[in-house]
């Protein structure tokens, strides 16, 4: 504990005037350290009582009133990933506008009275996509993500630059309300390449963080030497009730010693993914868990507070025993805060146990309200035009001889289509390698089929006359944001086509990321069999925030003013999307819808609450 405390110190006060000698001055202590096994604010121990919320999960205008709940409930910090993929959507090209503002959103917790947590990555997992790495990274052949590989770590360390410059103001070691940073993320799951860790690690310090660093790993001998550092606090991330966590902190002892006992990661909730059952973490498992810490004195952070919503195209996907398992749009996670900003029976039972914890002298501020959410009266989409005559204005065609991922032409999200006009008639199994992640086949703008990465699906039988357009369409679901095959998780169609055996050979290729859908051309009526984007309206007299109900509807995309909530898909568990309130208006609001398959509802209801549902097979 000694060398922490040395190297801590040394790094906390670098830079200090040196005092005269004729007139000895005892030394400032830092605003936030770790010394002789505890957290120390100001000098004094410090227990932090965290829960992880996520700027670009929660729209900007959200951010206090979220962050005022928190503090309501007991807690005095607040720990966040620093999105890199957000940040960098195109190398060299960083947005730390709106949503993406991390400085404003760290601000605005100091003034709620908030200290904060950053988890700066590179990686961050969060079941986002690509784990936060961006989807440019892949254009380049062979690049080794969370390696030692030159061209990541060169990325990796402009990253953290350009972050430090928006976080330096907000550090502790200038008074500022950013306690710690987390060195990489849950490493020991994966690796255990410590001249790696330490490069990154390095990356920090020389990008100007300096300030105490953690790693946080899963309990146990297992994976925390894996994904520790010496000299770096080491945390665990986990869940259970009280006995499960006496038990993580009791295996991983010998691991901690010396240091503050944390969990990095409590969680008090689970993540749904496409096709499977809603999870839900039980109220007294949480409560329990939450007063063991207290009693003893171990600080926390409890994952999620506030889950939030996988807006637009970002949620990640899993990879268990090589099957791709997609994350829905919502990451409520059952969390204390829904992810309609309101106040849960596990916000109360966790605000009740935390209070009667505190210190002497310290109380919990009142609850602000609950975020209400408002019915909206079902309307009809009335308008429409199909994906494929909209392609003039959504894409250019791009030619090549053999499909290639849609990285191939600098596209991160979205769908692709890959068409050819058949120079011979197509008869026998159509093979399609590799589906990444949903294809729509179409013929003559006819459906043929669908194919499905989760069910492992490449082929179908096909017999198409030549002359007939063939058209594959292609879904990215989300990238997988944990697992050693992250490294190649390329989008669209990654390798061949081929009809009984035989490549297709000779493609006319559109990308289409529809981050702008202004081109789009509307006419009464239906939109023929195949996708087809449709349009509405509807009107609120006062903007509050409303759960859509896309029952009766099949897969696709919503967009509402403009701003993108998310996929759908009738498999559940997730059968309604969330729309904030702060992205409606008082008047007419337009909605499009992009369905993927034909034959479904038109009409949209909004409801006050959510639906949580998986059809039967």
């Amino acid at each position: 504990m000694k060398r922490l405390s040395l190297l801590l110190s040394t790094c906390l006060l670098a830079g200090a005037a040196t005092p005269s000698l004729a007139a000895p001055v005892a030394a400032t202590p830092p605003h936030f350290a770790v010394d002789h096994g505890q957290f120390l604010l100001d000098g004094k121990p410090y227990v932090i009582r965290s829960g992880e919320m996520h700027y670009p999960r929660i729209p900007r205008a959200d951010w206090r009133d979220r962050l005022r709940k928190a503090k309501a409930m007991g807690l005095n910090t607040i720990t966040t990933y620093a999105f890199w993929n957000e940040s960098e959507p195109e190398p060299g090209k960083f947005d730390f506008s709106g949503d993406r503002d991390i400085a404003a959103f760290v601000r605005t917790a100091k003034e709620e009275g908030l200290n904060v947590i950053v988890r700066p990555g590179p990686f961050v997992c969060a079941e986002w996509e690509f784990g936060g790495f961006p989807a440019w990274l892949l254009r380049t052949p062979g690049l080794r993500i969370r390696s030692f590989d030159p061209r990541f770590l060169k990325a990796s360390a402009e990253w953290f630059k350009r972050l430090n410059q928006e976080l330096a103001p907000l550090l502790s070691s200038r008074g500022g309300p950013v306690l710690m940073v987390q060195v990489e993320n849950e490493y020991g799951y994966v690796g255990n390449d410590h001249d790696y860790l330490e490069a990154i690690h390095q990356q920090m310090i020389d990008a100007g963080f300096d300030i105490p660093m953690f790693t946080s790993n899963g309990p146990g001998p297992t994976w925390m030497p894996r994904g520790s550092l010496p000299g770096l606090v080491s945390v665990i991330n986990f869940t259970g009730d009280g006995k499960q966590t006496e038990r993580a902190f009791r295996r991983s002892a010998p691991l901690m010693e010396g240091m503050p006992r944390m969990a990095g990661e409590y969680w008090t909730g689970w993540y749904d993914r496409w096709g499977q059952a809603h999870k839900t973490r039980d109220v007294a498992d949480v409560t329990s868990a939450v007063s063991w810490m207290m009693d003893n004195g171990i600080s926390f952070n409890l994952y999620m507070v506030d889950g939030g919503t996988n807006f637009g195209w970002m949620n990640g996907a899993n990879n268990e025993d090589s099957h791709y398992l997609p994350v829905t749009t919502s990451y409520d996670y059952d969390s204390p805060i829904d992810e309609a900003g309101r106040l849960t029976p596990k916000y109360e039972a966790l605000r009740k146990v935390i209070a009667a914890h505190l210190p002497k002298g310290e109380t919990l501020p009142k609850p602000p309200a609950s975020s209400p959410t408002v019915a909206i009266p079902r309307f009809t989409l009335d308008t429409s035009v199909s994906l494929l005559d909209a392609l003039p204005g959504l894409s250019k065609a791009q030619t090549t001889r053999t499909p290639h991922g849609m990285e191939t032409f600098g596209q991160n999200y979205g769908l692709i289509l890959y068409r050819k006009v058949l120079d011979a008639d197509a008869k026998g199994k159509l093979d399609v390698n590799d589906v990444r992640d949903y294809a729509t086949v179409l013929a003559d703008g006819k459906p043929l089929g669908t194919l499905d990465r989760r069910l492992d699906q490449h082929e179908m039988p096909v017999d198409v006359k030549a002359g007939s357009t063939l058209d594959l369409v292609v879904e990215n679901m989300g990238r997988i944001n944990i697992d050693p095959d992250m490294a190649d998780e390329y989008k669209g169609i990654t390798y061949s086509v081929q009809v009984g055996g035989e490549d297709v050979l000779d493609w006319s290729v559109y990308p289409l990321p529809l981050d702008d859908l202004s081109g789009l051309h509307f006419a009464p009526g239906g939109a023929g069999q195949g996708p087809a984007f449709w349009h509405g309206s509807f009107t609120m007299a006062k903007p509050d925030g409303s759960f859509l109900d896309m029952r009766g509807w099949n897969k696709g995309n919503v967009w509402v003013n403009g701003h993108h909530l998310g996929r759908f898909w009738n498999i559940g568990p997730q059968q309604s999307l969330y729309v904030p309130a702060s992205w409606l208006k008082k008047g007419r609001n337009d909605i499009v819808v992009l369905e993927m398959q034909a034959g479904g509802s038109h009409t949209i209801a909004g409801l006050k609450d959510p639906v949580f549902a998986t059809p039967a097979k």
